[in-house]
């Protein structure tokens, strides 16, 4: 019989249950046998809908670390406990698969890296926008060399309207912040991830809060302004080590009639430039005339994740699993996602005081 990964979640609301619990659930060689949630009810729904018939549901995750058989834990937590939760579970002896973004603070995320360091478990973040067609393509036309030395980029995730108004997401205390770090994190990740270059030299960020009527056409309707404390948009121009710049636009409510989704990102090399927005374009001179090139995302694909569709959250989940079960590095790297951190909280800090900050 396949031997089954046995998996722990730890935290039971939004994200879990509309991304991580039905992606492993799709898993064959997965079972989730343990599920925990400060609201004893919540954890008991999901062990009814993804758990194994002998399933354990605790209101204590300390106590569901104690299972010596749990052998993956997925943290679905408020950005303020991820580092705790997933160092805890490392030390406990499981491999972490933590969803974005790492954690409230760089230094959080600087500790999450320790910890796996010290145990030689796993740990691994939530940005599956790395594994869309789109950006698994475009990082094997990379790394052939196509676009050259990839010197500018924009990562963009702006919505016209989208402040998400329900769980925590507008609570400064539990989140750390507002659409820079909420959606703006997942196209800075793919956009380093695809540059290859983790080493920023300096950052000039602004952050504004200027669209707060509760009656400018949210589509999840208005908010109580006074618990409205998050940004509603951020800006960050970052300047890596060597040489190459990065913009980043990120916002929940922005008046433009050209909304970009998350996971967005421009790239501009010495011999070709690519975007992935609504696809993938390459764009090239080429026998002294200007083309563009957009693959066909919607044939072909990843053939050997069997049993998988190419919806991001299950190749993420997939590759996850692969990683442990088979001892390999996984896709998104505990250092990778830490400068992601390290960048977001660098814009929050220049904003703040008006001034560039600098890497060491």
């Amino acid at each position: 019989m396949e031997k089954k990964v046995k998996v722990g979640i730890i935290g039971c609301g939004g994200i879990a249950n509309g991304k991580h619990m039905p992606s492993l659930s799709k898993l064959s060689d997965v079972e989730m046998v343990a599920f925990c949630d400060i609201v004893e009810e919540r954890a008991q729904k999901a062990k009814e809908q993804y758990g194994t018939p002998d399933a354990k549901v605790y209101t204590d995750y300390q106590e569901l670390l104690k299972d010596p058989e749990i052998e993956v834990i997925h943290v679905c937590t408020p950005n303020r406990s991820h580092a705790p939760i997933s160092i805890d579970s490392l030390h406990a002896g499981k491999h972490v698969m933590c969803e974005k973004p790492m954690a409230k603070t760089a230094e959080d995320a600087r500790k999450m890296v320790q910890a796996a360091k010290e145990t030689g478990k796993k740990l691994t973040i939530g940005y599956q926008h790395r594994h869309k067609p789109e950006s698994i393509y475009l990082k094997s036309v990379i790394e052939r060399g196509d676009l050259g030395e990839i010197y500018f980029a924009k990562a963009y995730a702006v919505r016209r309207r989208g402040t998400p108004n329900w769980g925590v997401f507008l609570n400064e205390y539990e989140q750390g912040g507002g659409p820079l770090i909420d959606i703006g994190t997942h196209s800075l990740d793919v956009t380093l991830y695809l540059m290859n270059n983790y080493e920023p030299k300096m950052v000039v960020g602004t952050t504004y809060k200027k669209v707060n009527n509760a009656e400018c056409g949210n589509p999840w309707g208005g908010w109580d302004k006074d618990q409205h404390t998050m940004e509603d948009s951020a800006f960050g121009f970052i300047v890596m080590k060597n040489g190459a710049t990065i913009i980043l636009e990120a916002s929940w409510a922005l008046n433009t009639s050209e909304p970009i989704p998350e996971g967005s990102t421009m790239l501009c090399g010495t011999d070709a430039g690519a975007q992935i927005k609504n696809g993938v374009t390459i764009n090239k001179g080429e026998f002294n005339r200007l083309i563009e090139v957009k693959p066909d995302m919607a044939s072909g694909g990843v053939a050997f994740y069997e049993g998988v569709s190419s919806n991001p959250a299950e190749v993420e989940a997939r590759r996850w699993i692969d990683a442990v079960k088979n001892d390999t590095e996984v896709v998104v790297k505990p250092e990778q996602a830490c400068v992601v951190s390290e960048i977001l909280e660098a814009i929050y800090k220049s904003a703040k005081s008006g001034q560039p900050v600098y890497f060491d």
